[in-house]
């Protein structure tokens, strides 16, 4: 009989990740012959922009990849000071700009400089699952506040002030949100930023879809103030999720703190993706990326103009990122279920509302339009026949 060593107790509260089961088991039925219309995963379908794979290509070929400092190139921390110049007149020190290992490295950092065991983060419910499972591994504990379709599924100064708890150390939030991709409102940024700030506690803000936003005003929460924590990557908007390669923005005692836990942790962001990375701001790569987002614009309209007509409820048009946060109460009891039958009857992956909470979570679903719109045309018509079937329904 197989023995098994005892475990971490912080296990217990980590869920699965229940979007990575659905594209395992709709990889397995590719491999079967089966063809599946993938709108589960957070991952733009564009490969990386070819001037930052040339770039990669041209470093790879000189051989010379070694460890960097442990907060990244002093010339990317540079250009990201100057990206934020150019985009949002911001002056943003060098001691005030790190790299990681994608913005899940960054967040590693952040949380484990700040956090003592049993402090108290505050986010979203709905809200993207791995933040908060980062905050049990550095012994925080998350309280997870439900917002709805009436506050665009975004916390408000007012929703936190009524649910502030003792020993809260961070309010995380994130604009544009995944899954819904809601902005919060400038002045309600503000807002937030003068009750956490009174209230001792750090504002951080999950900006990695930042640059994804379609008819609103983009602005950086740092604007604000640069007390607020602003955490990016190059996953989302510059297309190279596989390259690891985030950064975060932070005031100077902090980043300091979460050098010392690189060093140790991470030892550098790596090397290749950082000299890439160095291309992702040039002018020819931006013109490729910006088109993307018009692609990206254009997927959101064709869903958001044809899920209601199939049953699904919709708050609006997203503001940014490439999701559509569907509610289908009217349609199933469990949306887990539901996203595993229409796998299965009709190929067709999309994520359920669990993922990301706990707070009616069974009522909504979340598409990813991150596939060409032939693929996202071919989806909607295998969902109407499956809810015509009446297999969702069994």
């Amino acid at each position: 009989m197989e023995s098994h060593r005892p475990l971490s107790s912080r296990l217990d509260s980590i869920s699965p990740f229940h979007v990575m089961d659905i594209l395992a088991r709709a990889k397995t039925l590719e491999s079967e012959g089966r063809h599946i219309v993938h709108m589960e995963v957070g991952e733009p379908d564009f490969p990386t922009p070819e001037p930052v794979r040339k770039a990669a290509a041209d470093k790879l070929a000189e051989g010379h990849i070694h460890y960097t400092p442990a907060l990244g190139l002093t010339s990317l921390r540079e250009r990201i000071s100057r990206y934020y110049k150019d985009r949002f007149s911001l002056e943003i020190s060098l001691d005030c700009v790190g790299l990681s290992t994608g913005a899940s490295g960054a967040l590693q950092l952040l949380l484990a400089a700040l956090l003592e065991p049993g402090d108290r983060v505050l986010m979203s419910d709905p809200g993207y699952p791995c933040n908060r499972h980062i905050v049990t591994l550095f012994g925080g504990s998350t309280s997870l506040i439900a917002v709805g379709a009436e506050s665009r599924f975004q916390l408000t100064a007012e929703i936190l002030a009524k649910n502030w708890r003792s020993g809260t150390k961070a309010v995380m939030l994130a604009s544009p949100a995944n899954p819904t991709g809601a902005i919060i409102p400038y002045q309600s940024m503000q807002e937030i930023y003068q009750l956490v700030s009174t209230q001792g506690a750090v504002l951080i803000v999950d900006e990695i879809y930042q640059g994804l936003t379609y008819g609103i005003e983009d602005y950086c929460a740092a604007e604000i103030s640069p007390d607020i924590v602003v955490i990016n990557s190059f996953s989302k908007y510059f297309g190279m999720t596989g390259w690891r390669l985030g950064w975060f923005l932070a005031p100077e005692w902090l980043l300091a703190a979460a050098e010392k836990i690189a060093q140790n942790l991470f030892l550098a962001p790596p090397t290749l993706a950082q000299y890439a990375a160095l291309s992702a701001f040039h002018t020819e790569t931006i013109e490729i990326l910006e088109a993307r987002k018009n692609e990206f614009a254009q997927r959101l309209d064709l869903m958001a103009t044809e899920l209601p007509s199939l049953g699904f409820e919709l708050a609006g048009k997203p503001d940014g990122a490439f999701y559509l946060y569907a509610d289908c109460h009217r349609l199933c009891g469990n949306s887990l279920q539901f996203c595993q039958q229409l796998l299965e009857h009709e190929g067709v992956a999309i994520t359920p509302g669990i993922d990301f909470g706990s707070y009616q979570a069974d009522a909504f679903v979340r598409f990813a339009c991150t596939t060409e719109q032939s693929q996202l045309r071919l989806g909607l018509k295998r969902i109407k026949q499956f809810l015509a079937s009446g297999a969702h329904a069994v």
